[in-house]
């Protein structure tokens, strides 16, 4: 049976503050689901690492929970050296209002050769936002239907928004006319 990483953890063997899991990495768990908690943003929006292999099953999940919505998915660099973060914002759209809830999960990936699945089957709102972070951090999103540079030349060297990117003297424009 899957358990919540963090939840089971004494803080004074890890240094660190408890994380007690949120309604949605409980019943990921409560279902067979392998999540690890992480804090809750500055916003209290529930946050929860996920395996790079176990992203699609979680997330048809969610789907299928009620998280109907893709509202951000994006990408960062946690520095040179160190790994890279696919991230997905998810939101459960409901006719009232105030009872929309919102989770955030985290893929963290190797900076050599990092790949994770595609959720455009699931949401198709990821199409261009899983390109954009394929363009500037170089995350492979595995069976994206038309994954390619958008912002950045199709012959572009390197991906801009890594931290350890260094930017070219000049980029030399061929047959612009």
């Amino acid at each position: 049976m899957a358990e919540n990483k963090k939840e089971n953890q004494n803080p004074e063997e890890t240094g660190a503050d408890l994380v007690v899991a949120g309604q949605t990495s409980t019943w990921l768990t409560e279902n067979g689901f392998d999540n690890e908690a992480l804090s809750p943003d500055v916003s209290n929006v529930e946050m929860i690492k996920v395996d790079a292999e176990l992203l699609l099953p979680i997330a048809t999940a969610l789907y299928a929970y009620g998280y109907n919505y893709l509202q951000c998915q994006g990408a960062y660099d946690l520095g040179p050296g160190k790994e890279l973060v696919s991230f997905y914002h998810l939101v459960k759209v409901a006719d009232d209002v105030e009872e929309i809830e919102e989770v955030r999960l985290k893929v963290f990936l190797p900076r050599e050769n990092p790949s994770v699945p595609s959720v455009y089957w699931i949401w198709k709102a990821a199409d261009w936002q899983e390109r954009e972070s394929y363009d500037m951090y170089g995350i492979v999103y595995e069976g994206h239907p038309n994954l390619k540079r958008i912002l950045m030349n199709e012959d572009w060297i390197g991906w801009p928004l890594r931290k350890d990117y260094v930017s070219p003297d000049f980029y030399e424009l061929q047959d612009a006319y």
